[in-house]
């Protein structure tokens, strides 16, 4: 019995030692930044950074990793104190519960080894989230509330037109007054169970994507195998966050589910985080005739920031993505969509935004195009389509 319990108290111990280190050290490995600040820019491009009033991403998984983010990291891409250190006003944080192992651009099987489970259990999580993806995203979902909580008058969890236009007050007179809105990468997290929309609807989730890496009960994924477009479920859901007011997320459907919901959806689409064909011809990217219907519905693109999605070397690839997204619809319809933290190599922290600005200025784009895709396009849309 006593060689038991003292089993029981190394394994224990090991444990603790493993929930203390594992998961920074997995992050550390995963999401990598390329060069580390503080980033240098012209006079001239500080000046007109200086001068944004309203800067927003569309797409960061920091939540995945259990970092405090109200605390500033030396590792991973995003959190609270760096957001202010950038002057971003605004950060759509995004829930991942499930990811493929091997995952990869061209093809993933649902029913491959989850990537999360491990991480989830080295984080210390409740069992309760060891195996149930709604759980995951329902824990994540409280992270979030609690980060936005700890900073008292400080920051704003965004779930309405109210928190926005709250935000945007308070910014006026103090920019260290941040926001935060919540999304989910993935309809694989529902489980299949319409009510666990409404039920992540009430926890503050305000976008879904309908698929991440593997075709799931929504229907076929970009990097899944089937190419199907949306079921039957997937067809219910989609008017169901129309109804609820929930953005829909084209990042990584497959090119059926995007026609299907550019015909279904009664309200405008983003795309999150995507890069362009025109500048690099994946899978993973928006052709032209489909970033044309996208502004066509009214909808808003999130142009990410690594190698897999704008191409080597990611900086002038990225002002290379904005642009033909500006040249062939309007610079209204394009903004940031980084993927921070979500298991990418990036060429810098959210610190260093201000070398997008600089690389803009360089390619001809006005002041205030520049002000327009650092984050005005995101405010005026949200404000458009809150409810």
């Amino acid at each position: 019995m006593k060689k038991f319990i003292l089993f029981l108290v190394i394994l224990f111990v090991v444990y603790l030692i493993g929930i203390n280190t594992v998961p920074q050290y997995i992050e550390a490995e995963r999401n990598p930044v390329k060069a580390a600040g503080p980033y240098q820019i012209s006079p001239e491009a500080q000046a007109i950074y200086a001068r944004l009033d309203f800067i927003s991403d569309l797409h960061c998984d920091a939540l995945l990793w259990g970092r405090n983010l109200n605390k500033r990291g030396n590792q991973g891409h995003v959190d609270f104190p760096r957001m202010r250190e950038a002057n971003v006003a605004l950060e759509m944080f995004t829930i991942v519960s499930k990811s493929p192992a091997g995952q990869n651009m061209q093809s993933n099987s649902e029913d491959a080894f989850d990537n999360i489970t491990p991480l989830t259990i080295a984080k210390g999580e409740s069992p309760w989230n060891w195996f149930s993806l709604i759980n995951r995203t329902l824990s994540q979902s409280e992270a979030l509330k609690n980060f936005v909580e700890n900073e008292g008058e400080k920051a704003i969890f965004v779930r309405s037109k109210a928190d926005l236009e709250k935000l945007i007050e308070a910014r006026k007179t103090d920019k260290e007054v941040i926001g935060a809105m919540l999304g989910i990468e993935g309809g694989h997290a529902l489980e299949g169970m319409p009510e666990n929309l409404d039920k992540v609807y009430a926890a503050g989730v305000r976008m879904v994507g309908p698929t991440h890496f593997f075709d799931n009960e929504f229907g076929g994924s970009a990097h899944g195998q089937s190419g199907e477009g949306l079921t039957d479920f997937g067809k219910k859901m989609i008017a169901r966050m129309n109804e609820l007011g929930i953005f829909i997320d084209l990042a990584h459907a497959s090119p059926a589910i995007v026609e299907d919901i550019l015909r279904l959806s009664s309200k405008p689409v983003i795309v999150s985080h995507t890069g362009v064909r025109a500048v690099l011809d994946s899978q993973r990217n928006l052709s032209d005739e489909q970033i044309q219907k996208i502004a066509a519905k009214g909808g808003i693109i999130g142009i990410a920031f690594f190698d897999m999605a704008v191409g080597t070397p990611e900086l002038p690839n990225i002002i290379a993505s904005i642009k033909h997204v500006r040249d062939l619809v309007g610079v209204e319809f394009v903004a940031l969509g980084s993927d921070y933290d979500g298991s990418v190599a990036v060429p810098f922290d959210i610190t260093g935004l201000p070398l997008i600005v600089e690389g803009l200025l360089n390619a001809g784009f006005t002041e205030e195009e520049i002000k327009a895709v650092m984050g005005e396009n995101v405010k005026r849309f949200l404000l458009e389509n809150l409810n």
